[in-house]
């Protein structure tokens, strides 16, 4: 069993309270409207948003990784902007992870903007050793997100004020 942390910093000209109410607020309606191809939909399984409540990510064919991923939130902090969840189902559990960690972080920058802070905690199966190439792909891939998501919102800047 491998233990590792995996953290990626990506600066934005978004106001941190802004991203925070478009990804963490409205996150199950926004990410199937600016990722059709990866996201087909989201739905609350269990509870209101709010810690404890468990959603469901179901992913297009894109995905050969996976369909789906249960997530369950363990920590909503408005104040200060983070936002963090485990997989509880789905995904790579069981396949090559023991357990698996994320959390976001919007840190307002002076003069505007913010930094998001994505940082995955994650402990492999036994006799699994840790992907650089699959690490570098999540990067990848979570930097893209990130990206249409904020070319969605700097296109419509009315939205999540």
């Amino acid at each position: 069993m491998v233990a590792g942390t995996i953290t990626l910093d990506i600066e934005s000209p978004l106001e941190a309270k802004r991203l925070w109410n478009a990804t963490v607020k409205d996150g199950h309606n926004l990410l199937p409207k600016v990722a059709p191809e990866i996201v087909s939909g989201v739905t609350i399984v269990q509870g209101n948003g709010g810690v404890g409540t468990i959603k469901q990510v179901n992913f297009t064919p894109a995905n050969k990784d996976f369909s789906y991923v249960k997530e369950s939130v363990v920590e909503i902090n408005e104040g200060n902007f983070v936002y963090a969840f485990t997989h509880v189902e789905g995904g790579e559990l069981g396949k090559n992870l023991a357990s698996v960690k994320f959390e976001f972080k919007f840190s307002p920058k002076a003069g505007g903007g913010c930094v998001c802070t994505w940082t995955c905690h994650f402990d492999t199966l036994p006799g699994v050793a840790k992907d650089e190439a699959k690490v570098q792909e999540l990067k990848n891939n979570n930097t893209a997100l990130f990206k249409k998501i904020e070319a969605y919102l700097l296109s419509n800047p009315a939205l999540y004020c």
